[in-house]
C-alpha cells in the first residue's frame, strides 16, 4: 500500500493515515514509525483510532527502518536515471 503524491505536507500526510486506517484489519492497530519531517509532527494532523504515530529521537536514521527501503531504490532501481516527464517519474517510482 502507498500513496504517490506531487508533494509531501500535513494534507498529504493525513491522506497517508487515512489510507493506513482504511485497510487496518477490523479489531487491529498501527504503529507507523516516523522520523523528525515537519509534517509527521504538525498539529494539523488528523490521527485516526486505529493508528498511534511513534516518532524517532532526533537524528537517528539507523533505528528508521525505511531508511533501508531508499536505499535499496537508490542504489538498484532509481539509480543513474534520467526521466523527462513527471508522467515517467511516477512510473519509475511505481515499478520499483
Amino acid at each position: 500500500m502507498g500513496l504517490v503524491l506531487p508533494f509531501v505536507n500535513t494534507a498529504a500526510m493525513n491522506a497517508h493515515l487515512a489510507e493506513i486506517a482504511r485497510i487496518i484489519a477490523p479489531g487491529a492497530h498501527a504503529i507507523p514509525i516516523l522520523d523528525g519531517a515537519g509534517w509527521h509532527g504538525a498539529k494539523e494532523l488528523t490521527v485516526p483510532d486505529n493508528i498511534t504515530l511513534l516518532h524517532l529521537p532526533p537524528y537517528a536514521p539507523e533505528l528508521n527502518p525505511v531508511e533501508n527501503v531508499w536505499a535499496c531504490l537508490r542504489a538498484n532501481k532509481l539509480a543513474i536515471t534520467v526521466l523527462d516527464t513527471y508522467d515517467a517519474i511516477v512510473t519509475a517510482c511505481c515499478t520499483a
